[in-house]
C-alpha cells in the first residue's frame, strides 16, 4: 500500500497566531515540532495498516518545516516547492492508494481560525462553481483527478466541517476551534493518539471508499484584496476581469484550474 501525506501548519494543534507559523519568529519552533509529531503519528498509523511506501509533502510556507530525522522509516519527504501546479500534493499520481491531510485549515473569510486563508493572505476568497473553497478542496479535487481517495483529514473545526460537506466518508479529527482571534485546542498528546488510530482505521476500510467524481465544468473566481492585483492577473490566457477585484476563468479541465491558480495567486 502506497500512501501520500500532505502536511500544513495552520491547523496543527494549538496554533493561534502567524508568529507561530513563521520560520523567523521565536514561537515557531514549538509548532514546527508539533507538526512533525502529528505527521509522524500519521506515518505510524499508515504503517500499522500495512503501508509499505509513504511519501510526505511538507506543504507549509517554505516547505522546509518538518524534521526528516523524526519521521519513521520508510517515509520519504518532499521539501521545498517545485512550481508544479499540484502544489501541496506535488508528485501525487494514480499509483497511490490514499491521501492523508495533516494540519489543514479553514478557508479565507470563514471566521473559523485566526489563521484562515486560501493559498494567500492577499485574497478575499476563491470561488469554484459559485462556492467558496479551502485549500482542502483544491487538494481533494486534484487527488480525484488522479483517482486517489482522501481518507483522513486533521485540522481546525472549519476545515473538518468543510470535509464532511464534501464527502461524509472521509475521517476527520478536529484539533482546534477558532473563537474570534483565539483558539481552543485539544491536548497535543490526544491529537497524536487520535491521528495514529484514525489513519490506521481509515486505511483498514480503504476498500469501501469511492473517489468523488469531479464536476464536468469549472468556473473559477479569484477575489483579491487589492484591485490592481485583479487587473494584472486578468491578462492570464483565458482569464478575464470581473468587476474591480475578481478574475474569472472557465474550463472543463481540472488541471487548467490548478495551473491557472499557479500563475494568478
Amino acid at each position: 500500500m502506497k500512501i501520500y501525506i500532505s502536511a500544513d501548519l495552520e491547523g496543527i494543534t494549538g496554533i493561534s497566531h502567524w508568529d507561530e507559523a513563521t520560520l523567523s519568529k521565536q514561537e515557531y519552533e514549538i509548532f514546527q515540532e508539533q507538526m512533525t509529531r502529528e505527521v509522524t503519528a500519521a506515518c505510524e498509523g499508515a504503517i500499522a495498516a500495512g503501508a509499505t511506501e509513504i511519501i510526505v509533502k511538507d506543504a507549509h510556507d517554505t516547505g522546509r518545516n518538518l524534521d526528516p530525522y523524526q519521521l519513521p522509516y520508510p517515509a520519504q519527504l518532499i521539501r521545498g516547492w517545485s512550481g508544479h501546479p499540484y502544489n501541496m500534493v506535488q508528485e501525487l499520481n494514480s499509483s497511490f492508494s490514499a491521501l492523508i491531510l495533516i494540519g489543514y485549515h479553514s478557508r479565507s473569510g470563514s471566521g473559523k481560525n485566526p489563521l484562515a486563508h486560501t493559498l494567500s493572505e492577499e485574497l478575499n476568497c476563491i470561488l469554484l462553481n459559485g462556492q467558496p473553497i479551502a485549500e482542502f478542496h483544491l487538494v481533494a479535487m486534484t487527488a480525484a483527478y488522479e483517482r486517489v481517495p482522501v481518507v483522513f483529514v486533521s485540522g481546525d473545526s472549519g476545515v473538518c466541517q468543510a470535509v464532511k460537506v464534501y464527502d461524509t466518508n472521509i475521517k476527520t479529527l478536529t484539533t482546534n476551534k477558532g473563537i474570534g482571534e483565539s483558539v481552543w485546542a485539544i491536548h497535543p498528546e490526544e491529537t497524536i493518539r487520535q491521528i495514529q488510530a484514525g489513519v490506521e482505521s481509515a486505511l483498514q476500510y480503504l476498500h469501501q471508499i469511492q473517489v468523488k467524481p469531479l464536476p464536468e465544468n469549472f468556473k473559477l473566481e479569484v477575489e483579491y484584496k487589492h484591485p490592481p492585483d485583479a487587473y494584472e492577473n486578468s491578462f492570464y490566457p483565458g482569464a478575464k476581469l470581473q468587476g474591480e477585484q475578481s478574475v474569472l476563468f472557465e474550463t472543463d479541465d481540472w488541471f487548467e484550474v490548478i495551473r491557472t491558480l499557479c500563475f494568478i495567486v
